[in-house]
């Protein structure tokens, strides 16, 4: 399959997408609702041109996904859609919750032909391979709730007087302290750039390297509250602020936040290529 270049992709914006308009939800298939967001224009704020300073993905789980089989019943299943961090575009979420309601009337083969319209159609919006799994209900079922390894940090002594936008010089580490650790919280929220609605989430870092103050990191995070920024761009803040600031030798960020109109959506960021984190729902998932 060809995927479109992001060259050939409009120069869409937050401010033209369908977030915070009332929209009549069509029931047939229509793959032009999907809404691209070239990853560029905030990545250019963040000082990033040219080769990727991080390896990673998106991780969006979509909950509400139905169509009709040949004879007219209702199908069900859940799906994962992986989309690569070095993709040009990211889909601005209510585009693709109307674009998935699209199947709700639309008769399907099966669901393995579900699953290569939305890989096709999913692909060819993000500008790279996007990667799509469906699960039946029975499946989905036999899954676990799950946590985020690590140490949580959201008691560290500390006061907080500051929310936003978020301050790199807040993060500490110490050069003569070595470790290898991994770290949640579960104390960042940020903002939809759009309808300035709260996103919430649990945030992982594992690193290796000076140790990471823990108050420190808490009061960064903190900085979120007030800031406005999809959640991508979130964490790949997060992933280059802990990168500058305390200077891992490897880092990962992964980031779970919390549904919204049937979607989730888990950014991970790495400084070195690995499979994807894991993907089991949180219980505020």
């Amino acid at each position: 399959m060809r995927i479109r270049s992001a060259s050939e992709t409009p120069l869409n914006t937050p401010a033209d997408s369908l977030l915070g308009q009332p929209v009549a939800y069509a029931g047939h298939y229509d793959a032009s609702r999907l809404f691209p967001i070239a990853r560029a224009t905030q990545r250019g704020t963040l000082g990033i041109t040219g080769t990727l300073p991080f390896h990673g993905g998106d991780i969006w789980n979509a909950y509400e996904l139905s169509w009709l089989d040949r004879r007219g019943r209702p199908r069900v299943a859940l799906a994962r859609f992986d989309v690569p961090a070095d993709s040009p575009n990211l889909i601005e979420s209510k585009s693709l919750k109307l674009y998935l309601n699209g199947f709700m009337q639309t008769s399907m083969a099966d669901a393995e032909a579900v699953a290569e319209r939305l890989r096709a159609d999913l692909s060819a919006a993000a500008g790279a391979t996007v990667a799509v799994r469906l699960s039946t209900l029975a499946q989905f079922e036999d899954e676990t709730i799950g946590r985020l390894a690590g140490d949580c940090i959201d008691e560290a002594d500390t006061d907080i007087d500051h929310y936003g936008p978020p301050r790199a010089g807040e993060l500490l580490a110490d050069a003569d302290a070595a470790v290898e650790e991994t770290l949640v919280s579960h104390a960042l929220k940020s903002n939809c750039p759009v309808t300035g609605q709260p996103d919430w989430a649990s945030v992982q870092v594992s690193y290796a390297g000076p140790r990471i103050d823990r108050a420190a990191l808490l009061r960064y995070l903190a900085g979120y509250r007030e800031h406005s920024d999809f959640h991508e761009h979130c964490v790949e803040r997060i992933f280059l602020d802990l990168s500058a600031r305390c200077a891992p030798r490897r880092l990962l960020v992964y980031a779970r936040y919390t549904r919204r109109g049937g979607l989730d959506i888990n950014p991970w960021r790495s400084s070195q290529p690995q499979p994807a984190p894991d993907n089991r729902r949180s219980a505020r998932q």
